[in-house]
């Protein structure tokens, strides 16, 4: 009987654990120092993600880099979006954008997003932009 149970709670656990893992999206905020006038797209873009607004978050995403284009976070979430509408190539180039923009931070740089199409960019762990990426 005890080896019935045992077998029953790795099956279940097996099962369990064997399942698609959904990814949890999670837009990224403007770091401190950011105006706050941008901020506030960023944000109004986050809020329209997490409602699963995917175009209507694309549109406050590129408004945001139209007024701030070095902001990593705005290219990652505007990624997030597009990869939600379907836009896999033009979601590449802002997580790659996003990643060159913000060489150390790790949250970019480790994103499931991110990290699927690093065999195909073949993404170091420091910016294309950096003399010795190596």
């Amino acid at each position: 009987m005890k080896h019935l149970v045992g077998m029953v709670m790795v099956i279940v656990t097996m099962v369990g654990c064997a399942g698609p893992r959904k990814v949890e999206m999670r837009p990224l905020h403007a770091p401190t120092g950011t105006a706050e006038a941008v901020s506030r797209q960023l944000e109004q873009g986050n809020q329209l993600l997490l409602k699963q607004d995917w175009a209507g978050a694309r549109d406050a995403y590129l408004a945001t880099i139209q007024t701030e284009q070095s902001l990593a976070e705005a290219h990652y979430n505007l990624a997030l979006a597009l990869e939600k509408l379907g836009e896999k190539a033009e979601a590449r180039k802002h997580y790659v954008a996003a990643a060159n923009l913000a060489p150390g931070n790790k949250v970019i740089w480790d994103a499931p997003p991110l990290r699927k199409y690093d065999s195909e960019l073949t993404l170091g762990k420091k910016s294309w932009m950096d003399a010795n990426p190596k």
